[in-house]
């Protein structure tokens, strides 16, 4: 197991009193294994020592602030493409079954898409393959960096963290276009109502570039390349690209 990418998984997960409990530990298991730069695990422990030191329902209420009630900042990688269209709905189907090839079964209430599985499930698999599969929603995770450095917060280092494991870098285009949607602050209740009440919200890029760069992508890698040679008479192929 990659056990960085296990950490980076709990980081973004809803800070419950388990993981609160358990973080001072991930210090260690993050220097152990040193696939993050010095500078990004020192970022990484203020985070870990935030969660470790703050009370549980504080943690919990700039969690839900942040990744809960601002669409810019969710962490279901297919919503900045897909928004809440059918193409997200085959995307995550997708996905899902991938995950299922590789023994992870997931239940009903589990979204295939929320960043933090996706992490999870990337730390079960072979350090190269775990880096080429983050290259490919990389700018998703460095818009979702920049939002969060200019908030100032801690979660940011998580980001960073994400961005060093990988060797590929956002596409500027697409990363630029996906910064260019508004960031509507969670505090403003009517703007907050104004976004979520839109028909259809897609962010990021058009269908073309989206197909070139990103989850979109990300699920026609994971069909191609992450699934085993498919056995006769079977239609399914795929593994990871």
């Amino acid at each position: 197991m990659i056990r960085t990418l296990k950490v980076l998984s709990l980081l973004l997960s809803y800070p419950a009193t388990d993981i609160t409990k358990a973080a001072p530990g991930f210090a260690d298991i993050i220097d152990d294994e040193s696939l993050v730069p010095a500078a990004e695990r020192k970022a990484l422990k203020r985070l870990i020592s935030e969660l470790a030191k703050n009370d549980v329902y504080d943690s919990q209420e700039r969690y839900v602030l942040l990744f809960d009630r601002s669409r810019t900042l969710s962490l279901n990688l297919f919503e900045h493409v897909h928004g809440e269209s059918r193409d997200r709905g085959q995307a995550m189907v997708d996905l899902k079954e991938v995950y299922a090839t590789h023994g992870l079964e997931l239940d009903a209430t589990e979204l295939p898409d929320h960043l933090p599985l996706f992490l999870e499930f990337l730390s079960t698999l072979p350090f190269n393959e775990a880096q080429e599969m983050l290259g490919d929603v990389v700018h998703i995770t460095s818009a979702l960096k920049e939002r969060l450095r200019k908030r100032k917060s801690s979660y940011a280092s998580v980001f960073w963290a994400i961005e060093s494991l990988t060797k590929a870098k956002p596409d500027k285009a697409v990363l630029e276009s996906m910064l260019a949607e508004p960031d509507v602050d969670p505090n403003d209740f009517e703007a907050m109502d104004k976004l979520w009440e839109e028909e259809q919200v897609t962010f990021g890029p058009g269908p073309n570039a989206a197909a070139a760069c990103g989850p979109d992508r990300l699920a026609a890698q994971l069909r191609a390349g992450m699934r085993p040679a498919p056995a006769p008479g079977s239609n399914l192929g795929g593994n990871n690209g």
